[in-house]
């Protein structure tokens, strides 16, 4: 019993397996009958194309009609486009019968186009085929409607205080899918962020960036970053905050030497505030303003100072949010105690004026030695010497004048009575007597010097 159990056992197996391998591929082809995509993205005014397409391997089913359904929520189907051989096209939903045309009058390819999407179409899109013998075919796509957010962002103006308030906002409104809004901010803040969900099916992502803001706080920035998939990059927008605050008052300008007699004494009143400060005003402790003083905006200045400025002088600015005031006190002196304010010590002038002195004399000694490099070098010599006259030479030197003073630079020729005849032809008719004639033969190494000259 167990031999034919053993032998038994292995081609059991071998059914089992042949059998669910013939299974799979069943499977797999009644599947891959409908072809179509499975998810599509458009936008909302858009135009999309819906792909269908029936492959039929062995040849052997036979098609009878075709239907687009659309499933927008669960449980929910609505036939938007039949096709059918004989009896042609049909748009049973009035909501898609203008907007959805087939793209081939075929069965095999029963492709559609949905034109003026809106927000609602999205959902579910099935090709669905009646077929004999094996029944309906279907394949499904899914239409995801995309919509890109409308971003803005604004600063909300307050009132410097205590406690935490609102200065900005950022919004990303009906988009689909939703936005996530980020803060970059060097503030010391936070922030909160909501959504809504619109009746077509977009969401409108608002964030609120709160602080406890003081007037440090006024023209600083925080930044609002919108990220969402229908966009390229993270939309970035800088919001200036605007906190609002009452004055704040200094009075600069005054530098203990208000002498009597002096005429270009003057005080700035500075005010900081946001708003501006709709108003300054000067005074003094005692009353109204000294005859010598005049005031133009926030600055006050002394005509001529004498015992009347002598007195404590008082600033205030105002704007809708309060007033501030400041005072300071102005003591006048005698001509006498007046501070001199020292110039420059005659030690710095008079290196002064020996710095640059060295420096001129250094810029001309460099040009004067530029220039004479250049006079020595710079060119070829102005004459050419006479060449030496060779001692009982055969050549012949027929030399004017002219020529000659022109050899010696220039000067009259300085030539003998003895010179001129041993430059012209007939040299033994001048020679003087008792003078001896020079040797024949001079041989290569004795010098070329020529003969001593008779003065």
């Amino acid at each position: 019993m167990a031999r034919d159990y053993a032998a038994r056992c292995p081609v059991w197996i071998a059914y089992v397996v042949a059998a669910a391998a013939i299974l799979l591929v069943a499977k797999g082809a009644g599947a891959q009958k409908v072809r179509v995509e499975e998810e599509v993205e458009a936008y909302p005014t858009g135009t999309v194309d819906l792909r269908c397409q029936f492959i039929d391997g062995g040849g052997r089913t036979k098609l009878t009609q075709v239907s687009w359904i659309w499933e927008p929520s669960d449980g929910q189907r609505d036939n938007i486009a039949v096709y059918h051989p004989i009896y042609g096209q049909s748009f049973p939903n009035l909501g898609f019968k203008d907007r959805v045309v087939f793209l081939h009058n075929s069965l095999e390819n029963p492709s559609i186009r949905i034109s003026g999407l809106k927000m609602s179409d999205a959902g579910r899109y099935t090709c669905e085929y009646a077929t004999y013998p094996s029944g309906n075919e279907q394949g499904t796509t899914t239409l995801v409607m995309l919509a890109k957010p409308k971003n803005s962002a604004k600063a909300v103006t307050v009132q410097a205080g205590n406690r935490s308030a609102v200065v900005a906002q950022c919004e990303a409104a009906e988009g689909k899918p939703a936005a996530t809004i980020k803060w970059l901010a060097a503030v010391g803040g936070n922030h909160t962020t909501s959504s809504a969900n619109g009746p077509d099916g977009t969401v409108t992502v608002r964030s609120e960036y709160r602080l406890v803001p003081t007037p440090a706080d006024n023209g600083r920035d925080v930044t609002c970053m919108v990220d969402q998939r229908t966009q390229e990059r993270p939309w970035v927008y800088h919001v200036t905050l605007s906190v609002e605050y009452p004055p704040s008052v200094s009075i600069v300008g005054y530098d203990n030497n208000w002498y009597i007699g002096r005429s270009d004494a003057a005080l700035l009143c500075l005010a900081t505030a946001n708003p501006e400060p709709t108003s300054v005003t000067w005074t003094t402790a005692s009353g109204p303003l000294p005859d010598t003083v005049a005031v133009d905006g926030n600055k006050l200045s002394v005509r001529k100072v004498d015992d009347a400025v002598n007195t404590t002088f008082i600033c205030e600015a105002k704007n809708k949010h309060g007033a501030s005031r400041q005072q300071i006190t102005t003591v006048v002196i005698e001509e006498e105690k007046r501070k001199i304010t020292p110039g420059p010590p005659t030690s710095a002038v008079i290196g002064g004026i020996l710095g640059s002195l060295v420096l001129l004399a250094i810029v001309g000694a460099v040009i004067f030695f530029v220039r004479k490099r250049h006079q020595d070098g710079g060119g070829p010599p102005k004459h050419k010497p006479p060449p030496p006259v060779k001692a009982g030479s055969s050549t012949e030197m027929n030399l004017d004048d002219e020529a000659t003073g022109a050899l010696n630079g220039g000067a009259p020729p300085v030539l003998d009575d003895l010179a001129r005849c041993e430059l012209k032809d007939h040299a033994n008719d001048c020679d003087p007597p008792g003078r001896e004639p020079p040797p024949a033969n001079i041989s290569r190494g004795e010098s070329f010097v020529s003969p001593a000259m008779y003065v």
